[in-house]
């Protein structure tokens, strides 16, 4: 699985690829207001994100509304200007490509326009029926996650007959939206934590094997999320243990991509999980 980026070609048969995330909101579940009290805070997100390149990421994913468990929407123009300047000025300073987390196409294309690369949607091109033809007209790649429900409900008792075969029956879907817009570049992600209790994302994370039936990279987004709590009691910031060894869990069954906050940490795991589970890493941390 080769795929073509603005810095080169990724290839995710050889080894794990790390996405840094850069929430641009008061509200998010782990760093929430750390880049935006009132406004954003460009030089730090800028610092961090040339820390996150130093330190191995290959992908920066910017996101400028909360979708954690019971998040309120915010109006486009708040989310735009939330974005779209970091976007511009990331650009500037690092190399690896920029991927926009937003389920909105108006947010997608202002973004592209800027200069990312991705449309990370956590709705799999399910909640706006313009947003895959705005990741097409920009010859843009996407990552298309599962969600049951939306980020103000989802975690009100969420059910599943079979929740492995129902996660991958959504995607499927999603794939099916995004091929009849000829979007090339896909990966997938199975949503942890987005409307599935601790077993839910315990079972879809030991089945991640099955994902990779699609031919598709696999995405998995574990960092600091609240099931790790329900396994040790933690606050979102002291997860990074229970992060990593879930990521690692995960490149085991198969995982092309995490997605995390501590970018050093678990570049430092994924190199030795690469190795045991037959994966060579020649990318040394810098």
């Amino acid at each position: 699985m080769q795929y073509k980026f603005s810095n080169g070609i990724y290839d995710f048969n050889t080894r794990t690829y790390i996405m840094g995330i850069l929430n641009i909101t008061p509200d998010s579940f782990s760093d929430g207001g750390k880049y935006f009290d009132g406004k954003v805070n460009i030089d730090r997100v800028i610092s961090d994100a040339v820390k996150m390149e130093r330190y191995g990421a290959d992908f920066i994913d910017i996101g400028g509304e909360s979708t954690r468990p019971g998040a309120v929407k915010i109006s486009i123009d708040e989310e735009l200007e939330r974005v779209v300047p970091v976007i511009v000025h990331l650009k500037k300073n690092i190399n690896i490509p920029i991927s926009i987390d937003t389920y909105k196409s108006i947010i997608a294309e202002e973004s592209l326009k800027a200069g990312a690369e991705i449309v990370n949607d956590i709705s799999g091109f399910h909640f706006d029926e313009n947003i895959a033809a705005v990741t097409a007209k920009y010859n843009a790649s996407c990552i298309l996650m599962h969600i049951k429900g939306n980020p103000e409900n989802m975690q009100i008792n969420p059910h599943y007959e079979n929740v492995v075969e129902e996660v991958y029956s959504y995607l499927r879907e999603s794939v099916n939206i995004a091929k009849r817009y000829q979007i090339n570049q896909i990966i997938l992600d199975p949503g942890i934590g987005f409307g599935k209790t601790l077993e839910h994302n315990l079972t879809l994370i030991r089945n991640l094997w099955k994902f990779k039936e699609s031919g598709y990279p696999i995405l998995l987004g574990v960092s600091r999320k609240s099931f790790i709590d329900k396994i040790y009691k933690s606050e979102a910031s002291d997860r990074l243990e229970g992060t990593i060894s879930a990521n690692v869990f995960g490149i085991i069954n198969g995982t092309n991509i995490i997605r995390v906050h501590d970018v050093l940490e678990n570049k430092r795991a994924t190199m030795v999980a690469d190795r045991l589970s037959g994966r060579y890493n020649s990318c040394p941390v810098k």
